[in-house]
């Protein structure tokens, strides 16, 4: 099962965010705007990583349970 979580650059963290994360976190911010957060990839692309709500910068994760086959 994935859930999805955000931490901002204080390092709060919002959890279960479902299965859209912006909406989400607009909604318990109480805000209508967010803007994307782009980061750098070692081969030059540019990847889509969260968003910037409030002045707020979120890095946005994916989380699965950790298993270990036997």
């Amino acid at each position: 099962m994935k859930t999805t979580m955000a931490i901002d650059q204080y390092g709060n963290v919002q959890h279960d965010l479902g299965k859209y994360p912006r909406k989400v976190l607009l909604e318990r911010l109480g805000r209508k705007h967010a803007s994307k957060v782009y980061r750098d990839r070692p081969d030059g692309s540019a990847v889509h990583v969260g968003y910037v709500i409030a002045g707020r910068w979120f890095d946005v994760f994916n989380v699965e349970r950790w298993e270990r086959k036997s």
